[in-house]
């Protein structure tokens, strides 16, 4: 929607997505993602990241090399959040392989839907018996959820000018009004 509103403003936008984002990625995320085996949490930091370096060269540079804005569904505090937090990773890890498959691109600009763990479960289960294909990250404890949301929080209040919280207990209509307030007035 938030892509949608700009293209019709005349801002050249790309929309992305990690993991995913490149052939590659696609490749990548159906490695770890959509895999039964049992995935070391070791494995799934680096295949994130190589996922996320590919993105970064192959997508994300080019396009803000040509002078377009990026928005991407996911990106590197995705995994400070899930395999730091979530899987209790050393944070100075954590930043380290960030770093390294980022190149150091950091966002202009961070938007972070928060809601309750206990209403996020809800929707995820709620979504259960439609189209959408679950993956193993759907499967995490409420434990491990709580230990993401609570580091993606501690982002926003160390970040407050770049990482912004948006309610997303409302309905899509109303979160994506706030979302249009932020960006535009980021925009301004």
């Amino acid at each position: 929607m938030l892509a949608s509103d700009l293209r019709a403003r005349g801002v050249e936008i790309i929309s992305t997505h990690e993991p995913g984002g490149t052939p590659l990625g696609r490749r990548l995320r159906e490695a770890f993602l959509e895999t039964e085996e049992t995935v070391a949490p070791r494995a799934e930091l680096l295949l994130f990241a190589a996922d996320r370096a590919q993105h970064v060269e192959f997508l994300i540079k080019p396009a803000l090399s040509e002078g377009r804005t990026v928005i991407s569904d996911r990106y590197a505090d995705a995994t400070f959040a899930y395999q730091g937090a979530g899987r209790g990773f050393e944070e100075e890890t954590v930043n380290e392989v960030i770093a390294l498959a980022t190149g150091g691109l950091k966002p202009d600009l961070t938007l972070f839907f928060d809601i309750s763990v206990e209403r996020a479960l809800g929707r995820m289960n709620s979504h259960s018996g439609s189209e959408r294909i679950q993956n193993r990250m759907d499967l995490e404890t409420a434990e491990f959820y709580t230990r993401v949301r609570g580091a993606y929080l501690g982002i926003a209040a160390r970040e407050p000018e770049r990482f912004k919280i948006v309610d997303a207990n409302g309905s899509v209509d109303e979160i994506h009004r706030t979302v249009a307030e932020i960006v535009n007035g980021f925009l301004s």
